[in-house]
């Protein structure tokens, strides 16, 4: 019995897809590739996953972890010589504590699950990213996913207490705590988060909830500098402090070109103003918080830190000011060929290290050439959508070391929040040292001694 029948076996008829069937699936989250491996497998369990990865690493089959499809550097498409394992199968939440605050899933619930289902219990998921409905739990952990509320709830890291993992040879890890103490020796998890399905799949996670809060506020204001920039957010921080959310900022190229010329949307603010930026707070005191927040803002008006300021008066006028900030299907159409990068750095570094690549890019790669600015700020990362003209695989590296080779002597580094997959393995070494690298690879060939775990992602060599 060959490899393919042998898994079959295991996840039954629906459970392994072959022949024509794999490229009808698609390889991204715009359905614009098709799948390329050589078959899908989709169990329903960690045992099952288990008895496959059994049976792969027998073969010496090397297998790719699929998701939502919505990551941006190519970690999870699979190669004709690959087997995908998806994990549209393992949809379950499996129980939510309302008391220790927990939330205990299987890897293929969708982000935007999550957030319904705690809802109803009092209680929120402090990940959140503009891929909500599409991205699973398992893949925000495998990437360490960020989002829009780090800079109050922290990354995926943050937010995951357990979790569950087969490894290469089918060995099931299973460091399900649901403490927020436990400090019995290595905290396995860890090894994981973040590691891009190289080290093992993860299957079922215990997310750490929040009390959800009872009052909430959002605006939106037009700053005219970069120093006056970093004023709103020192002055936001220091006075709302705890209740900010989320602070984010869109450079005045960017919503130009979404949140004005683009015609899909009604501009919250007029253009011409250099930065735009997403102010917004939740806390447990409706009539206080409200009062501080429009304080704060009546405060950076009458200083001048701010030239202009809308606060949303309805949740459909807050949706619309998130929805130019998370447009991802605009910035594709306005971008389109282009790349999509997203770099961490100081904060007092950001305004030079913009300018500098503008400039560096238009010298480069030529005047038509067009670059858009957006980002978190608050949790130092900076998000850049870049398209080198004319575009060609030669002007598109020559955009990569623009953008990325400043940032090791910015202490910056070439990934905020998205992972490394196949796109960025050239530029790792500017953001991890020989040593750190060294023993990421000695971790990879203990735990995955054959490299069957989505095999030549994050490190060239292992």
């Amino acid at each position: 019995m060959d490899l393919l029948e042998q898994i079959r076996a295991v996840v039954g008829d629906t459970g392994l897809i072959t022949g024509e069937d794999v490229g009808k699936r698609p390889a991204d989250w715009l359905g614009s590739t098709s799948c390329a491996a050589k078959a899908v497998v989709r169990p329903r369990s960690t045992e099952e996953l288990s008895e496959v990865m059994k049976l792969c690493h027998a073969a010496r089959q090397p297998v790719v972890p699929a998701g939502g499809l919505t990551g941006l550097v190519h970690g999870g498409v699979a190669t004709g010589d690959e087997l995908q394992i998806s994990f549209e199968r393992m949809r379950a939440i499996e129980e939510i504590d309302p008391i220790g605050k927990t939330a205990t899933v299987q890897a293929g619930v969708p982000l935007q699950a999550v957030h319904e289902a705690v809802t109803e219990h009092g209680l929120i998921y402090g990940v959140d990213l503009g891929a909500r409905g599409s991205c699973t739990i398992g893949g925000n952990i495998s990437t360490n996913a960020g989002g829009n509320t780090v800079i109050r709830y922290g990354m995926t890291r943050e937010n995951i207490l357990g979790l569950e993992a087969v490894l290469a040879d089918g060995t099931i890890v299973s460091s399900m705590n649901t403490l927020l103490k436990n400090n019995a020796a290595y905290d396995l998890k860890q090894l994981f988060i973040g590691s891009e399905g190289t080290l093992g799949l993860v299957t079922r996670a215990v997310l750490r909830l929040q009390p959800a809060p009872i009052s909430d506020a959002t605006a939106i204001l037009a700053i005219d500098s970069f120093d006056k920039l970093k004023q709103i957010f020192s002055m936001t921080s220091s006075r709302l402090g705890s209740l900010v959310r989320s602070f984010e900022v869109m450079w005045s190229d960017y919503y130009n070109m979404i949140g004005v010329e683009s015609g899909r949307h009604q501009p919250p603010l007029a253009a011409g103003h250099a930065y735009y930026v997403i102010v917004e707070i939740a806390g447990i005191d409706p009539e206080r918080d409200t009062a501080l927040f429009t304080e704060v803002l009546s405060e950076a008006l009458e200083q001048e830190v701010a030239a202009d300021a809308v606060i949303a008066t309805s949740k459909a006028q807050r949706d619309a000011i998130w929805a130019i900030r998370e447009d991802i299907e605009g910035q594709i159409k306005a971008m389109m060929p282009g790349i999509a990068f997203d770099v961490s750095l100081p904060i007092v570094r950001m305004d030079d290290y913009i300018n500098d690549v503008k400039a560096n890019l238009t010298e480069t790669c030529g005047e038509e050439s067009i670059m858009a600015v957006f980002g978190h700020i608050g949790d130092s990362n900076l998000h850049l959508l870049v398209a080198p003209r004319p575009w060609s695989g030669e002007a598109k590296h020559r955009a990569e070391e623009i953008v990325y080779r400043p940032l090791t002597k910015l202490n910056g580094s070439v990934s905020a929040e998205h992972g490394i997959g196949l796109d960025k393995r050239e530029w790792l070494p500017l953001s991890r040292t020989p040593e750190e690298l060294a023993l990421m690879r000695q971790l990879k060939s203990a735990l995955d001694p054959y490299d069957l775990l989505n095999p030549g992602r994050v490190l060239e060599e292992v």
